[in-house]
């Protein structure tokens, strides 16, 4: 099952979109897709059958669907989580060692904004670099994970991420990576989320382009460290919430490390994922 929501912003409505691509409105059983709603129970998925069975739940004509905003698929997360240098042709490419253990930064939760959403590059900014990224939102309190398959259990779903990231200010101007991850508009999130009966992140291709030209295409098998076990490693460390999301790295491919030139106003991102839809953002000026 897909999740969305689907209107301007702070106005969104909870919707799912089944098997048949029916989009079906959630406002009679959720106000929104959020943690409390992740972490129902029975789950999510399960519950949206049952309201649908009991004809509880309108279906949103497709034309009216498809004229509203893209939202990011979750309600404010409480936390976005992320790990770097996640993908071995991305870590060479930058001249990093293959981390040992995945490398965990933060990034500012009001970064998170719709898919189509225009980013802004911020005053001051130089450097201000793509990446596409496979999210995992959390679905169910994990803590103290003892292995890769429970934490599995925690996982929601799947999303695409863009990590937008402005690299002087992540790497020259001291402190951690955070200052560079967490302008404004630098999480644009979706459009859906994705359950993970319906797509396996073993092996999705990654795709981003700028003005038309292809810059990153990746695949997620590259990945050194996978979704369940980044769950579990994280769960070590801190709590992970319903409705937490998590940037699991990125590909080759983003300015840093291929000296393409870095995001200007004007410029066009497309960025698209196997099974997870695709986003499209202008880029604009703070």
């Amino acid at each position: 099952m897909r999740f969305a929501r689907l209107g301007s912003a702070g106005n969104e409505i909870p919707v799912a979109i089944d098997t048949d691509d029916e989009v079906l409105d959630l406002r009679s059983i959720t106000s929104d897709i959020s943690g409390p709603f992740l972490a129902s129970d029975p789950g999510p998925a399960e519950l949206v059958r049952h309201a649908r069975a009991a004809g509880d739940l309108p279906v949103l004509p497709r034309a009216e669907a498809d004229a509203l905003r893209r939202g990011a698929p979750v309600a404010r997360p409480g936390k976005v989580v992320c790990i770097g240098l996640n993908y071995r042709d991305h870590a060479a490419e930058t001249g990093a060692d293959i981390p040992t253990e995945p490398i965990v930064f933060m990034k500012d939760p009001m970064t998170v904004i719709g898919p189509d959403d225009e980013v802004l590059v911020p005053r001051g900014s130089t450097k201000t670099d793509w990446e596409i990224e496979l999210a995992i939102v959390i679905g169910t309190t994990a803590r103290y994970c003892d292995s890769a398959d429970e934490a599995a259990t925690h996982i929601a779903g799947y999303a695409i991420a863009h990590d937008v990231s402005e690299r002087a200010f992540q790497l020259e101007r001291g402190g951690t990576w955070d200052k560079g991850k967490s302008c404004e508009t630098f999480n644009p999130l979706g459009p859906w989320l994705v359950t993970p009966d319906e797509v396996d992140p073993a092996a999705l291709a990654l795709r981003l382009t700028v003005n038309g030209e292809v810059r990153q295409d990746g695949t997620t098998a590259d990945m050194i460290f996978r979704p369940a076990e980044i769950v579990r490693y994280l769960s070590q460390f801190m709590v992970l919430y319903p409705g937490d999301v998590i940037s699991t790295g990125t590909p080759a491919g983003v300015a840093l490390g291929s000296g393409a030139p870095y995001l200007q106003p004007g410029d066009v991102v497309e960025l698209t994922a196997d099974g997870l839809g695709s986003q499209r953002q202008t880029i604009g000026a703070a």
